[in-house]
């Protein structure tokens, strides 16, 4: 537990110019969570791929994070928290963001279109 305590202890802090960010363990722990799972929602919902990989599953689940405990609240289910973060209603979130944008984006696919001459 020490060994963790002297890596995690700071957390991360970047400086450009005159800002000053510092990223906390809680942050940091946020979006590994987030990116996880925003993958176990795409391979759910299947398909293609979000774009940008990482970041796209990232953004894809702090969004279903957000959309799942502040936009729709669900009263009465129990759910797992994990670092301040509610585990089911992240995944469930984040799986229907990625069924939304799979929906609204694939008019836009370009689809192979074999001729035959």
């Amino acid at each position: 537990m020490s060994a963790s305590l002297l890596v995690f202890a700071d957390g991360i802090t970047v400086t450009v110019g005159n800002n000053v960010w510092t990223f906390g363990l809680g942050v940091i722990l946020y979006l590994v969570i987030a990116a996880i799972v925003g993958f176990v929602a795409e391979a759910i919902v299947g398909g293609r791929r979000l774009p940008f990989g990482l970041i796209g599953a990232i953004i894809a689940a702090v969004i279903g994070i957000w959309l799942m405990t502040q936009v729709i609240q669900i009263q009465g289910v129990g759910d797992l928290n994990f670092y301040g973060v509610p585990l089911l209603r992240a995944l469930i979130g984040a799986i229907i963001f990625v069924a939304i944008w799979h929906l609204l984006t694939q008019a836009f696919v370009r689809r192979r279109s074999y001729r035959t001459v």
